[in-house]
């Protein structure tokens, strides 16, 4: 796993403050979007915003925090959440996390961002 880009300490900042303001209009401004999850132990549904690129089927997230999020690990337990993206509502499923060296198949800003950091990689459901 490839170390976070973002230190620690903005992470609480971002969790607490920016993330409730993008939270607004995330679902509406590419390449924002929404990740909706379940709470591995509270079952609570949280909301996430994020920077997410579609190709075909395929919804592709750029990690700067690392995978280990709780966002991140939500999605990975659960198996399944959903996107809010452009307006829409779309559920994913089979979230897995890819390394630089897994991300060869992926479009191009999927290999892009992950010479950077690692990448969050889900299937789109209709």
């Amino acid at each position: 796993m490839a170390k976070p880009l973002i230190p620690r300490a903005v992470r609480g900042f971002n969790k607490a403050v920016t993330n409730r303001i993008q939270g607004l209009y995330a679902p509406y401004v590419p390449p924002l979007a929404v990740v909706v999850h379940r709470g591995r132990r509270s079952g609570r549904e949280y909301r996430t915003p994020v920077t997410a690129f579609r190709s075909g089927r395929t919804l592709i997230i750029g990690l700067p925090y690392g995978a280990d999020t709780d966002w991140v690990r939500n999605l990975l337990a659960e198996g399944r959440g959903g996107i809010e993206r452009l307006g829409r509502a779309r559920r994913i499923a089979g979230p897995r996390v890819l390394t630089a060296a897994e991300a060869g198949d992926l479009p191009a800003a999927g290999r892009f961002a992950a010479r950077y950091m690692d990448v969050l990689v889900a299937d789109i459901e209709d």
